[in-house]
C-alpha cells in the first residue's frame, strides 16, 4: 500500500535516550570523538553516524530532517535556520557565476529580490516568465541554465505550477527544478511529480505557532551532503544553521501538520464560496472560477484540501487597510505578514511582502494595491467568522450594508 504524506510522517518512530516518547534534544555546539582520526574521517565526509559541528548538523536536526523527508518523499532533507536560509544556498549550490534561472514571476519578495538584485552581484542572471505559460518557460532557456525555480502555489496570487508539465521540460534540457511548496504543504507533493528539490518556511503551516523560523531542503542523498561538504558547500559555509532546541519544537508540531491543513483548508474554502457569491473579487485555487483550480486537482492529495490561503481584492489600498484594522479590532485576526497560524493573518502584500516588487512588476504581474491576502485560521465556528468579517465589509463600504442581513 502507498503510503500518504501524513502516514509516513504519523509511522516514523524515535525513542529518547532513556525511552522518552520524545527524542532527546541534542544541546551541544559541537561533538566529541574518541580518536583523531575519526575526526578526520568525520571532516571528509567519510564517518557516517557521527557528528562534528552544529553549524553542519546535529542529530535534533536529522530527526527533523528525517520527517520533512518522509512527508515529501526525498531521500532526505536538510534544515536551516529561516525559509531564506534554505532558499539561497540551494540556488548558490547549483549556479556559479555565468549560470541562468528561470523563475516564476509572482514569487515570495524575498526570494524575488534575492534573484533580482543581490544574485547578479555574483554572476547569477534570472530571467521571471508567467510559470503557468510553459511555452514561454521552455524559450526562456539558454545554454546556461541551471534552474526552474516556482512555487507550487504563488505568494502572493496563487498561482498554480504545473509541477508535471516543469519537471518534463527541465529533465529534456537537462536542469534542475526546484520548487518552494511553503504555502501547500501536504495538499500538493511536488517530489512525487517530478521536482528534484523542494523546499518549505518552516515558520508557516509546518511549525503553525508563529513562534520560530526555520527552512528545510528535501532532496537527494547527493545534494543534501553537497550543501553539507565543509569545503564548498553552501549550506554549510554560508552558516544558516538550525538551533537544536528550535529543530524539536517544530518536530513536535510536525505531528499534528495533517490535522491542521484540514481545517485550515476547509475555513479557506468556505470563506472563499461565500465571498464569491457575495460578489466579491476572490481566489481560491479550490472554487472552479479558479484558472488554475482543474491543475490542482490533478496534483492534489485530496484529503487536505486547497490550502489555507485566499486573496481579496477590494479595490484600493485604503479600503485594504480600513478592512484589516476593522477586523483587528473586532478579532478577527491579526493586521500581519507570515501565515500558517491558528489566527486569521492578513495584509496587503503590494506594500509589505511583495513591497520588493517594483510598482510597474506589481501591476504587470496583475498585483493591485487593494489585494488582501489571508491566511485562514483554524476557527471553529467559521459560519460566525463569515457573519462578522461581511459586517466589517459593510461598515467599511465594500459590500452594501443590505449584505450583512444575509
Amino acid at each position: 500500500m502507498a503510503f500518504k504524506p501524513a502516514n509516513k510522517i504519523q509511522d516514523l518512530q524515535y525513542f529518547g535516550e532513556f525511552g522518552g516518547v520524545n527524542p532527546s534534544i541534542s544541546d551541544s555546539s559541537t561533538y566529541t570523538f574518541l580518536s583523531a582520526k575519526t575526526m578526520f574521517d568525520t571532516f571528509e565526509g567519510n564517518a557516517e553516524g557521527c557528528y562534528l559541528y552544529s553549524r553542519h548538523t546535529s542529530p535534533s536536526n536529522l530527526y527533523l530532517g528525517e520527517a520533512l523527508a518522509a512527508m515529501e518523499g526525498t531521500e532526505t532533507a536538510h534544515v536551516t535556520a529561516t525559509g531564506m536560509g534554505a532558499i539561497t544556498p540551494a540556488i548558490m549550490q547549483l549556479c556559479k557565476a555565468g549560470s541562468h534561472i528561470v523563475a516564476s514571476r509572482t514569487i515570495y519578495g524575498g526570494t524575488y529580490a534575492f534573484l533580482k538584485n543581490f544574485a547578479p552581484q555574483i554572476g547569477i542572471e534570472t530571467t521571471f516568465v508567467d510559470i503557468t505559460n510553459l511555452e514561454e518557460v521552455e524559450k526562456a532557456i539558454s545554454e546556461n541554465t541551471k534552474i526552474i525555480y516556482c512555487e507550487s502555489v504563488s505568494n502572493p496570487l496563487l498561482e498554480i505550477a504545473d509541477i508535471e508539465g516543469l519537471s518534463e521540460i527541465s529533465k529534456k534540457n537537462h536542469l534542475q527544478l526546484m520548487v518552494d511548496n511553503t504555502f501547500s504543504p501536504l495538499s500538493i507533493s511536488p517530489a512525487k511529480l517530478g521536482a528534484d528539490v523542494v523546499i518549505h518556511s518552516l515558520t508557516k503551516f509546518i511549525n503553525g505557532s508563529s513562534d520560530t523560523m526555520g527552512g528545510v531542503i528535501c532532496g537527494t542523498q547527493e545534494f543534501i551532503d553537497a550543501l553539507r561538504n565543509v569545503n564548498d558547500g553552501a549550506s554549510m559555509l554560508l552558516g544558516a544553521s538550525m538551533d537544536s532546541l528550535r529543530a524539536a519544537s517544530i518536530l513536535k508540531n510536525l505531528r499534528t501538520l495533517h490535522i491542521r491543513m484540514k481545517q485550515h483548508s476547509q475555513n479557506a474554502h468556505y470563506l472563499a464560496a461565500k465571498f464569491e457569491s457575495d460578489g466579491l473579487r476572490v481566489v481560491y485555487p479550490g472554487l472552479d472560477s479558479h484558472k488554475g483550480h482543474e491543475l490542482f486537482q490533478t496534483m492534489m492529495n485530496t484529503e487536505y484540501g486547497f490550502g489555507g490561503m485566499l486573496t481579496l481584492d477590494v479595490g484600493s489600498l485604503d479600503k485594504a487597510n480600513d478592512l484589516m484594522e476593522l477586523m483587528q479590532e473586532r478579532n478577527l485576526g491579526y493586521l500581519a505578514v507570515s501565515l500558517g497560524f491558528y489566527k486569521t493573518l492578513f495584509s496587503a502584500p503590494g506594500t509589505s511582502t511583495s513591497s520588493e516588487i517594483s510598482e510597474e512588476e506589481q501591476k504587470e504581474m496583475g498585483l493591485s494595491d487593494g489585494l488582501i491576502r489571508f491566511s485562514i485560521g483554524l476557527d471553529n465556528d467559521i459560519k460566525r467568522t463569515y457573519q462578522l468579517m461581511k459586517e466589517c465589509m459593510c461598515d467599511t463600504g465594500i459590500l452594501e450594508p443590505q449584505f450583512a442581513l444575509n
